[in-house]
Order: structure tokens, then C-alpha cells, then sequence
């Protein structure tokens, strides 16, 4: 689930490089300076009560096309990390009830990040006596970018060594020197990129998230790296400042998590979820404030969806 999350939060951060880097076709037809949003929300509501997996799906934007034809449209992405039969299914079900309550086009897409380099689901199908049902849907497979390697090396995008330094997660399984500098060569890189302030902490995040190492390993790599930063004047964004942030938002994060778990029980878990995905630090800090006086689930329901709507005041209608 956690590193379910990582993909999903590092994707809405970044999700028009993301769609750049996968979706090249994709990302050509839509016009960005419309706007999108995230439609997690209504997504869970849609989705929640279905048989065909243990999760739900994972994100649901909203979007409008360059061309300016059909108003706007759906995309619903799967972020899929282990082998799973009914996962054909599950995209057919979920891409059918998003249509079912919009009635508006959706495109489903899905990121497998498995170890299987057989497991390529890109279809569902069922037929019978002259009836039948297709559903197919693009794919990437994480584990196919091993062998384009040089091309991520000298890509100046994101996804590029986001993609990296998953490849390498994998790779260095129970190896944690290896990994311990690959991680810190990835960290680094991250200058040499021609990226923003911004664009740079969300991968950075990434990586740090997912490319775990022991608390004295990290403390060691984050010593190594500031003195590189000092040494060579670099001038983007510090790794005090980013580790900063991180473990202000992580603090905030695990206490609201904790305050709801106590004040609610498993009843409050929809609403853990939504906790981690809040990603400004002020509106967890408001979050958190508010919490005291919400004396029921549903209390406590309208704080979120008055925090979300204040985050979403240029969501595209």
C-alpha cells in the first residue's frame, strides 16, 4: 500500500510530465492550460464496493483536449504491483462505472510495476452464443526499461530517473551498499537535470521513499550529500530543507492518522486514506486543528471536503 501511495502521490504531483514521458500520443491532445483535476474522491465512491480486488483504483483525472471537441474527458490509471488475476476484470468494472456515472469518455491506462516480466494483462474479454464484450487498454511495464537504460541516462525528464531508481530498487534486494549508492548517485543527478524546485522535491521524495535504507544509512547519506552541495555551491533546493519538509509533513501525516484511528476506529480508515493524500503542509496543520471539534464521522467528513474544495479552487468544470 505504501509504495502504492508513493506512485500515486509522485503521479498527481507530476502528471503532466508523467503523461510526457508515457503518454506521449496522450499528453499531445491535452490542453494543460485548461486545467485538470483528481477526481479521488468520487473515484472511492465509485469504486469502493467492488468485488474484483482488494484496493481501489488508484487515480481519475479530468481533463480537456486541445481540439476543444467533447468538452472534456476521463483518464483512469491502475498503478499494478503484484501478479493478479481478476486485474483485466477490475479495469473493465472500474472503466464501466466511471462511465456509468458521467457518461463522459474514459480512458483506462494502466503502470504494472511488478517483478513478473509475464505478467502483461492489456485485455478483457467474455463471449458467448454471438455475444461479446472487449476491453483493452494500453500498458507499460516498468521492468521493459531495463533494456533502454542509456536512453533514461541522458533523458532530462522526471520519469526518467524516477524509473531509474525503481529498476535499481529492485536490482538491489537485500544489497545495501549497492543500493546505498545508487541512491545517492540518483539524489545527486537530480541538479544535473535542468529541473525545477518543485519538480525536483517530488522525485526526490520518490526516491527517498522508495529506495529505503536504515535510519543510520540514511543519516550518513544525507551528511555526504549536503557536503556535496556546500562543495559545489549548488543552488536549488537544499537537502535540509527538503528533509524538513518531509518530516514535517510525514509528523502531521501520522498524527492525524493516529488521532482518527482512536477517535473512530476502523470506521475512520476512508478517511486515513484521504489524510496521506493532502500534500500542503497548511491544510494538514488545519486538518489537524479542526479535528478536535468534530464529534462524529460525518463531522469530520465535511472538514475534509472543505479543505479539499479550498485546495481545488482552479479545479475545470
Amino acid at each position: 500500500m505504501e509504495q502504492d501511495n508513493t506512485w500515486k502521490d509522485v503521479v498527481e504531483e507530476l502528471f503532466e510530465a508523467f503523461l510526457f514521458f508515457f503518454f506521449p500520443d496522450i499528453h499531445k491532445d491535452i490542453d494543460f492550460a485548461k486545467g485538470y483535476a483528481f477526481l479521488d474522491k468520487e473515484l472511492q465512491q465509485i469504486t469502493g464496493d467492488s468485488e474484483t480486488g482488494g484496493r481501489v483504483a488508484d487515480k481519475l483525472a479530468k481533463v480537456r483536449l486541445v481540439d476543444g471537441t467533447d468538452g472534456w474527458l476521463l483518464i483512469h490509471f491502475e498503478i499494478q504491483g503484484y501478479v493478479q488475476k481478476v486485474f483485466p476484470e477490475r479495469m473493465f468494472v472500474y472503466n464501466y462505472r466511471i462511465f456509468d456515472k458521467y457518461r463522459k469518455e474514459v480512458i483506462s491506462l494502466a503502470i504494472l510495476t511488478d517483478d513478473n516480466p509475464n505478467f502483461r494483462p492489456n485485455e478483457y474479454r467474455r463471449a458467448r452464443w454471438g455475444f461479446e464484450i472487449s476491453c483493452r487498454y494500453p500498458i507499460i511495464k516498468l521492468l521493459d526499461y531495463r533494456d533502454r537504460w542509456a536512453e533514461l541516462e541522458t533523458s532530462s525528464q522526471p520519469f526518467a530517473i524516477i524509473v531509474m531508481a525503481f529498476l535499481k530498487t529492485l536490482e538491489t534486494e537485500g544489497n545495501v551498499q549497492e543500493r546505498y549508492t545508487w541512491k545517492k548517485r540518483f539524489l545527486l543527478e537530480l541538479y544535473q537535470r535542468g529541473l525545477n524546485r518543485e519538480t525536483i522535491l517530488a522525485v526526490y521524495k520518490f526516491i527517498d521513499w522508495v529506495m529505503k535504507l536504515s535510519k543510520e544509512l540514511n543519516t550518513k547519506l544525507v551528511a555526504e550529500i549536503q557536503d556535496t552541495e556546500e562543495t559545489k555551491k549548488m543552488s536549488y533546493i537544499t537537502t535540509a530543507e527538503r528533509m524538513g519538509i518531509e518530516k514535517s509533513m510525514s509528523t502531521v501525516h501520522q498524527a492525524i492518522a493516529l488521532a482518527f484511528k482512536a477517535k473512530f476506529g476502523e470506521t475512520g480508515q476512508p478517511l486515513i486514506e484521504r489524510v496521506y493524500r493532502l500534500k500542503r503542509l497548511e491544510s494538514l496543520q488545519t486538518l489537524l486543528e479542526k479535528l478536535s471539534y468534530s464529534q462524529s464521522l460525518p463531522e469530520a467528513e465535511k472538514v475534509f471536503d472543505e479543505i479539499e474544495r479550498h485546495n481545488n479552487n482552479d479545479t475545470i468544470n
